[in-house]
C-alpha cells in the first residue's frame, strides 16, 4: 500500500511540475502566446466561415438544380440549358453540380447536340463521386451510341459497370457493354461481358438475356471452328 501511495504522489508531483513549467513559459512568452491565441481564433473563424459557405452554396445550387430539372421536364430546353450550365460552372464540386452535369447532358441529347453532351460527360465522369459516377458513365455510353461510336460506348458502359454500387446495375451496364461490343464487331469482348453476367450476376434480371446472347455467340464460334 505504501508503494502505491508513493507512486501516486510522484505522479501528482510530476504533473504539478509540468503545469508549473507551462505556466512559467506562457508568462515569459506573452507575445508568442498572444499570437498563438489569435491564430487559433482566426483558424476557428475560417473553418466556421467555410462550413457555412459550403452549406449556403449547396442550398443555392440545389434550388437552381430544381429549376433546371423542372425546365427539362417541361421540355423548355433553352431555359434548362441556361440554368444547368450555371449550376455546373458556379458550384463545381457540389453534389448539385454533378447532378447538373448529367441533366445538362440530357438536355443536349434532347436538342440533338450529341457532341456537346459527350464533352460534358467526358469531363464530369472521372471527377464524379461514387453516387454519380456509374450514372454519368452510362449516359456517356448512350451518347456515344447516338454518335455511332460503339467501341467508345462499350468502354463507357464497362466503366459504369465498374462503378455500379448494386449488382443489378452492374449487370445492366455489362449487358449494354456487350451490345455495344457486338455493334463494334468485337465478339470476344461481348462474350466476356455476357459471361460475367451469366456466371457472377445470374440472380439479376439481365442474366436471362445474357445467357441467350452467350449461347448464340459461343454456338457461332463453335460452328466457325468446325468449318
Amino acid at each position: 500500500m505504501a508503494t502505491t501511495v508513493t507512486n501516486a504522489g510522484q505522479a501528482v508531483a510530476g504533473e504539478s511540475t509540468v503545469l508549473s513549467w507551462l505556466g512559467g513559459w506562457f508568462r515569459s512568452h506573452k507575445r508568442t502566446t498572444a499570437y498563438i491565441g489569435v491564430a487559433l481564433v482566426v483558424a476557428a473563424a475560417l473553418f466556421g466561415w467555410n462550413f457555412i459557405a459550403e452549406k449556403t452554396a449547396e442550398r443555392s445550387a440545389s434550388r437552381q438544380l430544381t429549376q433546371g430539372r423542372l425546365a427539362l421536364d417541361s421540355k423548355n430546353y433553352p431555359l434548362a440549358a441556361s440554368v444547368l450550365s450555371q449550376v455546373v460552372e458556379n458550384y463545381s464540386g457540389t453534389h448539385a453540380a454533378q447532378q447538373g452535369s448529367i441533366l445538362l447532358a440530357q438536355v443536349r441529347l434532347a436538342q440533338g447536340q450529341t457532341k456537346q453532351a459527350i464533352d460534358i460527360l467526358r469531363r464530369a465522369a472521372p471527377e464524379a463521386d461514387k453516387y454519380f459516377r456509374a450514372q454519368t458513365y452510362s449516359l456517356l455510353g448512350a451518347a456515344y451510341e447516338n454518335a455511332v461510336q460503339p467501341k467508345d460506348a462499350a468502354a463507357a458502359y464497362e466503366s459504369a459497370a465498374d462503378a455500379a454500387l448494386y449488382p443489378f446495375l452492374r449487370a445492366q451496364f455489362l449487358s449494354d457493354a456487350g451490345r455495344a461490343w457486338l455493334a463494334a464487331g468485337d465478339t470476344a469482348r461481348a462474350t466476356a461481358a455476357y459471361r460475367i453476367i451469366a456466371q457472377k450476376l445470374d440472380s439479376t434480371s439481365a442474366a436471362g438475356e445474357a445467357k441467350v446472347r452467350l449461347g448464340e455467340l459461343t454456338k457461332g464460334a463453335a460452328g466457325l471452328q468446325r468449318k
